[in-house]
């Protein structure tokens, strides 16, 4: 490695600091324009989002097994029972079809006894769980 003398040094401070004096990295402003409706459709999604507690609700479970088998048995649901929502939900090793958001449990055991009749292996999920 090679030592530069301390004129060498000198000049080559010097010269840095010059340039680096006169850089000015990213110093523009930039002007965001936005549709208004944007704004009124983001405060609608925060209050639906609030209002939407999935604790609180009764849900119903339809089947437990592989991948394959569970994909099929919720888009047969979903085609008999358009109206009432449906999800898999992967709990060690199994997958399980989950369906219905119901605030009461009367309307859950209402569903449930109606979709015991296509499907033997059902039953009620608590709030909470």
């Amino acid at each position: 490695m090679r030592i530069l003398s301390p004129s060498k040094s000198l000049f080559l401070t010097i010269t840095t600091i010059a340039f680096a004096h006169n850089v000015n990295a990213q110093d523009q402003n930039l002007t965001l324009n936005q549709d208004p409706k944007f704004e009124q459709l983001l405060n609608e999604k925060r209050k639906i989002n609030t209002s939407i507690s999935t604790n609180d609700t009764y849900r119903i479970q339809i089947f437990s097994g592989k991948s394959d088998e569970a994909k099929k048995t919720l888009s047969d649901f979903k085609r008999e029972y358009s109206t009432v929502d449906g999800t898999i939900i992967f709990s060690t090793p199994n997958y399980k079809v989950i369906v219905g958001n119901f605030k009461t449990r009367i309307e859950a055991e209402r569903n449930l006894t109606e979709i015991r009749k296509k499907y033997k292996s059902v039953f009620l999920l608590k709030p909470g769980r």
